[in-house]
């Protein structure tokens, strides 16, 4: 019976649900910026559940409106990364701010994860600075891929069968 009640702490731990960390806090040496928020910033199931709605709403909507302003590169691009920006922090609702630092930096999407800052990064520039629709489509376009990839990292071996299958579907010859 134990053994099952720690299981199921382990998988409620993981999806971030009733997990108190103020009955294991760690040691003063190993505290960081973000311990300091989890400590702080408490929420129950239902506060996290309606956090990660609101702000995963509010992304999509966003990234879905920034089509209205599709022809101004500089609305759309920062609308589309904002929207794109709230989506993703969405997920801090429901596992935490400092667990969903550490996955992003997991070694399995670090690349993933570097490769969507960049995005974003060149996305604002190119609508922010260079006011280039053709540059600000290209660097959403790459944003866009960039955001699938990194969500690919979350789910198991989905990455390798997206590799197998584009490989496969552009493996022809003329």
């Amino acid at each position: 019976m134990d053994r099952m009640r720690d299981a199921l702490e382990r998988v409620k731990m993981l999806v971030g649900m009733e997990f108190d960390e103020e009955s294991a806090p760690p040691p003063p040496e190993e505290q960081s910026f973000f311990d300091d928020i989890n400590r702080h910033c408490t929420l129950n199931t239902t506060q996290r559940l309606y956090g990660f709605a609101t702000c995963l709403a509010a992304g999509l909507t966003c990234t879905f409106l920034s089509m209205i302003v599709f022809f101004n590169p500089v609305k759309f691009g920062v609308t589309f990364t904002l929207g794109n920006a709230m989506a993703l922090g969405s997920t801090a609702f429901l596992i935490g701010p400092k667990r969903q630092f550490d996955m992003m930096l997991d070694p399995v999407r670090i690349y993933a994860t570097a490769i969507y800052i960049a995005s974003i990064i060149i996305s604002l520039f190119c609508a922010l600075l260079v006011h280039s629709k053709l540059l600000t489509l290209l660097a959403i376009v790459l944003e866009f891929g960039a955001l699938i990839w990194y969500s690919l990292s979350y789910i198991p071996f989905a990455r390798s069968v997206v590799s197998k299958l584009m490989a496969s579907c552009f493996d022809t010859e003329f």
